[in-house]
């Protein structure tokens, strides 16, 4: 009898020792994913920044905190780049979370039309981006052969130089990139807004709620969540941009259009200075991480979740 009792006393130990280490075995592929494709090239990214290091000579010199100096006092167009990410980041951000509601608030309701709609808005975030960007390329030539003057000459209207022009260069840039996001991030909020009870509407239209007020006091904070969620990815990918500027205007014209990124890509593989890329690289990283936890620690107090 004891020994049957302890038999079954172990069986049940063995089955507990399962149930704890089955979870750590379940995600333990993600883990080792993140340490070596994230957190790895990470640390190695730190680490690199604080050598004098390049892809000619593989001997690396310790130059401690040189490379970052040499990114704020001595050359003046890494914060220029810093300027100019700002600029794209803001104007991507906003424009893009505005029109995306605007176009969900519009195309909610089932009907033909608005399927349509929902579909030639998404298809953009099905094209990749150097096609985007090569086609928007040809469409702002400064030429008389790119769309947008062909159509202003077609009115008699002196056409304009979208690319090559320091007035019109990064504008034209978020204008891509709102064009080619815009649809992905609708299709977030339409099921956002589907989401929403009925009887919300019902009991709205019942107390004859304005629109407007309706909107501001009852929509919105419902929506706060799927807006939070764009807020942060939005700013994470318009500081990481790189493909639109590197095929249409190349960081030009001078530095009109020059962001962090391809600071660092020119840099790193057109100059072979790798360390002093790490550390352009490693401030955009920093600049991420202080964002996202301000995100976080500022706005979180402001999301409704039902």
């Amino acid at each position: 009898m004891n020994q049957h009792l302890e038999t079954k006393r172990r069986f049940f130990d063995k089955e507990k020792i399962k149930e704890k280490i089955l979870p750590y075995i379940m995600v333990a592929p993600a883990m080792a994913f993140l340490l070596v494709f994230t957190f790895y090239p990470m640390v190695n990214l730190v680490y690199l920044s604080f050598f004098d290091y390049n892809l000619i000579n593989p001997n690396k010199k310790f130059v401690g905190w040189r490379n970052y100096s040499d990114l704020f006092f001595l050359r003046k167009d890494f914060v220029v780049a810093l300027k100019n990410t700002a600029v794209y980041t803001g104007a991507v951000v906003f424009f893009v979370i505005l029109l995306a509601l605007l176009l969900a608030l519009w195309i909610r309701k089932d009907g033909k039309l608005n399927h349509f709609v929902q579909s030639c808005a998404f298809t953009p975030h099905l094209v990749a981006m150097l096609s985007c960007a090569m086609i928007w390329a040809w469409i702002m030539d400064a030429n008389r052969y790119g769309l947008f003057n062909t159509v202003l000459s077609f009115f008699n209207l002196p056409p304009l130089r979208w690319l090559n022009s320091s007035t019109t260069a990064m504008l034209s840039v978020v204008i891509v990139s709102v064009w080619k996001s815009i649809g992905y991030y609708c299709l977030i909020i339409v099921s956002a807004l589907k989401a929403i009870p009925a009887e919300i509407y019902e009991a709205a239209e019942l107390d004859n709620t304005p629109k407007l007020r309706l909107f501001f006091r009852i929509i919105l904070p419902l929506l706060s969540p799927q807006l939070f969620f764009l807020l942060v990815t939005i700013t994470i990918n318009s500081f990481r941009v790189f493909d639109t500027v590197r095929i249409m205007t190349e960081g030009g014209p001078g530095n009109a259009t020059d962001v962090i990124s391809f600071y660092i890509y020119r840099y790193a593989f057109r100059h072979f200075r790798i360390g002093y890329a790490s550390a352009a690289g490693t401030i955009l990283m920093l600049i991420l991480m202080v964002l996202t936890a301000i995100y976080f620690k500022v706005l979180s107090k402001r999301i409704h979740y039902q």
